[in-house]
């Protein structure tokens, strides 16, 4: 059987697999079919004082996989969430020829890459962070190691990193288009000062650019309400608008919606992905009726409740990132001979993959291209007014 186990740490109890179930998806050919599937043995984890060298016991049976996530620190939670989520993934499918281990990256990520290389490790699932991201990658590319990397920066892709985060540049491309052939052609943006802003705007400008849109203004602002204010006062007065972006979270666009929203003819808002991991989107009314892009949540209401039977809590919306790694990762060690380099180019495989967040494929640039939705914002939650392709061509 796979095995998951936690590197030890003090005071973090190692994680054990108890149950085997098989979550429904979509898509056929990324999960194998269900089986009867005997219980699992106890993982081969000693304390550090009794391994060999203080590491892990050889495995002949299986590829080794190191999950690198925050397990403290200020972004613990995040990270015991998607270990959780890879744990799961790992019980729902039954894989038999990988075995994953966590390493801590908050105790630093360099450390965690060089113990997880140590340990026999042939795959990394993670960091989070982009700055962890660079300071595994030199290391796991010195050993020929690929990097699935959990960040949504994609400044970090290439060169045997790829990114399975949601590219906000695809979020916004994806509205943009989505507004233009409901008829709206002129634009405008507001986003925040930042790296995450500046790139919204670029994207912004060549999504409505590729469309054949007319991009009419775009402001930034620092993230305090008279700024805010402000910026939205000068979008107001550079020109008529059909449809405004707000590249923040759903929090700080409710308060810029206020001013945007005294516009005449008052435009249509729309956001990008960040919109997705947050909840009551439409108890205030300044969101309701605006527009955003996202992977498709189809599949995550089923995941949500085996995550919540097992750990008696609710997943991060991130999470599914950590189960659908996992998943792809069972798929192609079928084809990855025990103690040999991980077959990478297997990663850029044209039909892509599927899972909790739909269909993703991996570019040439290391990026994960992904199948999104458009949902609209309404009192009661939102409602998909554009529902995500199934697939590739």
């Amino acid at each position: 059987m796979a095995l998951l186990s936690h590197r030890p740490q003090p005071g973090a109890p190692v994680l054990r697999i108890l149950s085997v179930f098989m979550i429904g998806l979509a898509m056929a050919g990324c999960v194998p079919r269900s089986r009867p599937i005997a219980p699992p043995p106890t993982p081969e984890v000693q304390p550090d004082a009794q391994r060999p060298n203080g590491r892990l016991p050889a495995d002949e049976t299986r590829n080794r996989v190191a999950v690198l996530v925050p397990l403290s620190g200020p972004n613990a939670g995040l990270g015991q969430s998607l270990l959780n989520a890879a744990n799961l993934a790992l019980l729902d499918t039954g894989g038999q020829r990988i075995r994953i281990t966590a390493y801590d990256t908050a105790r630093g990520a360099g450390a965690a890459a060089n113990e997880a290389i140590a340990d026999g490790n042939g795959l990394f699932l993670g960091p989070l962070l982009a700055e962890d991201v660079r300071a595994v990658a030199t290391i796991a590319r010195a050993e020929e190691i690929p990097v699935i990397a959990f960040s949504n920066d994609v400044s970090v892709a290439g060169n045997g990193v790829y990114v399975i985060g949601v590219d906000p540049a695809q979020s916004i491309d994806r509205v943009v288009a989505f507004a233009v052939s409901r008829g709206l052609r002129r634009f405008g943006g507001l986003t925040p000062t930042g790296t995450y802003g500046q790139r919204a705007g670029q994207a912004l400008t060549a999504a409505v650019e590729g469309a054949n849109g007319t991009l009419v203004g775009m402001q930034s602002y620092a993230r305090t309400a008279a700024e805010m204010r402000a910026a939205a006062g000068r979008l107001n007065a550079a020109g008529r608008y059909d449809a405004v972006l707000v590249a923040d979270g759903a929090q700080i666009a409710l308060q810029l919606a206020t001013t945007v929203r005294q516009a005449s003819p008052q435009p249509r808002l729309f956001g990008t992905e960040l919109w997705a991991s947050e909840s009551n989107l439409g108890t205030g009314t300044g969101l309701r009726g605006a527009w955003f892009a996202a992977p498709s949540d189809a599949n995550f209401g089923a995941f949500r409740t085996r995550y919540r039977a097992r750990y008696n809590a609710a997943p991060f919306r991130l999470a599914s990132l950590g189960y659908d790694a996992v998943l792809l990762t069972v798929r192609i060690a079928a084809d990855w001979p025990i103690a040999r380099r991980f077959p990478a180019r297997a990663l850029r495989e044209s039909t892509g993959f599927a899972g909790v967040d739909g269909a993703f494929r991996f570019g040439r640039d290391g990026v994960a291209e992904r199948a999104l939705e458009v949902r609209e914002i309404g009192a009661t939650g939102t409602t998909v007014v554009s529902p995500a392709p199934r697939g590739f061509e």
